[in-house]
């Protein structure tokens, strides 16, 4: 029996101004944004499956995503598209293959959006 399961429990993701990224993510993904922020520099998203938590204290240029590490699920690529486009959210790419696009938060993590 292998010790280390094969299950991701969660990505940490640095962000420059936790307060600032709990309620950008929040808005994005349709959350409430009234979980506690911990320790100053942690909030964990209440997301489905492998968690998500905003790291202030890991935080710098350089360690910022410049690949997606993940991907959010959409059922309708083309409506994803449309609505980080509502909201002013800066794509780097267009929707690729109809399947994926990828796109920049506030702090200049690469993220991807993929039809699941």
């Amino acid at each position: 029996m292998n010790p280390i399961s094969n299950q991701i429990g969660t990505v940490f993701l640095p962000v420059r101004d936790i307060e600032r990224a709990r309620d950008w993510y929040c808005g994005l993904l349709g959350l409430p944004a009234d979980g506690e922020i911990l320790h100053g520099h942690l909030y964990v998203l209440p997301m489905q499956g492998t968690s998500l938590v905003l790291d202030s204290k890991i935080y710098t240029k350089e360690t910022t995503f410049r690949a997606p590490a993940f991907h959010f699920n959409a059922r309708d690529i083309a409506e994803a598209y449309a609505y980080m486009k509502e909201r002013n959210v800066e794509l780097i790419t267009g929707i690729e293959h109809n399947h994926w696009f990828n796109f920049k938060d506030p702090d200049g993590n690469v993220l991807m959006v993929c039809r699941c």
